[in-house]
C-alpha cells in the first residue's frame, strides 16, 4: 500500500503524537509499505528526506498557533491509498478535504481531547463542532488509543450516529531498546545519587502546550516526603523555569534535578535508574502515556493519575499505582506505600509490567493492527 501520514508535530521536535507517527510508519514501512509523512517545516530540517524508510515531507505553513501549523498544502495529497491523520491537529483538517476531493479513504487517530483556558478555549471549542466534528465524521475509521478514553472523550459525542467506526490501537514501544536492567553508575553520580537515595522520574514536555503534565504536583508531594526522596524530571520548554523557581521556593535544592531534553539513546538508563516513574497529569489533555510503557518496559514500577485511557495502561497494585487529579497528598502517600515495599515486591511489579508491554504494547503489535485496519477499509470500498 502507499500510505500517507500526517501530523503537526514530527521528530525532531519529540512529542507523543509525532513520536506515534514515527514509530507507527516506521514499522509500516518495515513491512512493506511505501510511507510518507507530512509534517511542518521545521528549523535546520530539510523539506524532504527519506528517513529509516519513511519519506518526510515538511511543508511551509502559512502561520502556526502553538503546535498546531496551518498547511493547506495538504490539499495536494493525492495518489495514496490511504491517507491517515493524527488528530487533534488544528490546520490538518485539509487532509480530510484531500481525501474528499481525491476519493481516498480517511483514518484518524485521535489521540487526546484539547482543554485550553481563556481565548484560546472559545477558539477551540468554536472550531471543535465545525471543523474537527467535520473531519473526524469525514474519516472511515477514528482510532483511539484505548477504548476507555474513547468512550470518555468530548469526541465521541461529535461521532454520534457514526459508532461502527470506531476502533482502538494502542500505542507501543521499542521492546528491545527499552529493556530492564541497572543504570550506569556514572548516571547517579551526574545527579549525586547515593545509595540511600530512592528516585521518582518524570519525563514531559515542559512547553505551554504540555502543562497539564503535572510537575508542580511532584514537586508539591516531594516537599512532604523525607530528603532522601529525589526527583529527575526529563524534558524542556517554557514552563522550564517557572518549575524550577517552584522547587527553589518549596527548598528542593538538591533534590530535584532538572535533566533537559535527553538523547532518545539514553532515555532508557533513565526509567532504569529510577526507582518509579510518575505522570501526575492534570486533564484528558492526558490520554495514554506514552512514558508508562516505556517504564514498564523497563521493569519500572509507575504511578500516574486515575485518567481516562491512563488508567487502562496501568494495573493498580500490580505494577503501579494510580492517584487523584492534582493531589500532591495522595501521590506522596503513593511514593512512600511504594519505597516501603520489600525489594522483591517491587520487583516483580517491574517484571509484571515487562510482561504485560510485551503481549499488548509494542510498535510491531501496532503496526499489525493499522495494517488489518487498512485492508478492512479498503474491501469496504
Amino acid at each position: 500500500m502507499r500510505l500517507a501520514h500526517v501530523t503537526a508535530t514530527f521528530p525532531p521536535y519529540y512529542s507523543g503524537t509525532g513520536l506515534v507517527c514515527y514509530h507507527n510508519a516506521r514499522e509500516l514501512a518495515r513491512r512493506g509499505h511505501e510511507l510518507h509523512v507530512f509534517t511542518a517545516q521545521a528549523s535546520g530540517t530539510p523539506a524532504v528526506e527519506v528517513l529509516e524508510g519513511i519519506h518526510v515531507h515538511r511543508l511551509k505553513p502559512l502561520f502556526h498557533v502553538g503546535n498546531a501549523p496551518f498547511l493547506p498544502g495538504l490539499l495536494k495529497l493525492k495518489g495514496f491509498d490511504i491517507l491517515h491523520l493524527h488528530f487533534p491537529f488544528f490546520g490538518g483538517e485539509f487532509t480530510a478535504l484531500a481525501a474528499r476531493r481525491w476519493h481516498t479513504p480517511l483514518v484518524i487517530t485521535y489521540h487526546q481531547d484539547v482543554h485550553l483556558q481563556g481565548a484560546a478555549g472559545l477558539i477551540e471549542r468554536l472550531l471543535r463542532y465545525t471543523t474537527s466534528r467535520a473531519t473526524l465524521r469525514a474519516a472511515q475509521r477514528v482510532l483511539f488509543t484505548t477504548a476507555d478514553y474513547g468512550r470518555a472523550s468530548y469526541a465521541r459525542k461529535l461521532l454520534a450516529g457514526r459508532e461502527k467506526y470506531i476502533g482502538e490501537n494502542p500505542n507501543g514501544v521499542e521492546p528491545q531498546a527499552f529493556t530492564p536492567g541497572g543504570a550506569p553508575r556514572e548516571l547517579r553520580q551526574q545527579y549525586h545519587l547515593s545509595d540511600g537515595d530512592w528516585v521518582a522520574l518524570l519525563v514531559a514536555g515542559l512547553d505551554s502546550a504540555h502543562y497539564f503534565k503535572g510537575v508542580e504536583v511532584l514537586l508539591a508531594a516531594l516537599a512532604g516526603l523525607p530528603a532522601n526522596f529525589k526527583a529527575i524530571i526529563v524534558g524542556d520548554g517554557n514552563l522550564r523555569p517557572a518549575y524550577e523557581a517552584q522547587a527553589t521556593r518549596l527548598g528542593l535544592d538538591g533534590r530535584v534535578h532538572f535533566a533537559g531534553r535527553v538523547p532518545a539513546a539514553s532515555l532508557p538508563d533513565y526509567y532504569r535508574l529510577a526507582d518509579v516513574s510518575v505522570l501526575p497529569s492534570l486533564t484528558m489533555g492526558e490520554a495514554f502515556g506514552l512514558v508508562l510503557v516505556e517504564s514498564l518496559a523497563c521493569g519500572t514500577p509507575v504511578i500516574a493519575s486515575n485518567l481516562p485511557g491512563v488508567r487502562s495502561v496501568v494495573t493498580a497494585g500490580v505494577d503501579g499505582y494510580l492517584v487523584q487529579l492534582g493531589d500532591a497528598a495522595d501521590l506522596a502517600a503513593r511514593l512512600q506505600q511504594l519505597q516501603q515495599l520489600p525489594a522483591g515486591a517491587v520487583r516483580e511489579m517491574g517484571a509484571h509490567g515487562r510482561r504485560k508491554v510485551e503481549q499488548k504494547y509494542t510498535w510491531q503489535l501496532a503496526a499489525e493492527r493499522l495494517e488489518a485496519i487498512y485492508q478492512q477499509v479498503l474491501a469496504e470500498g
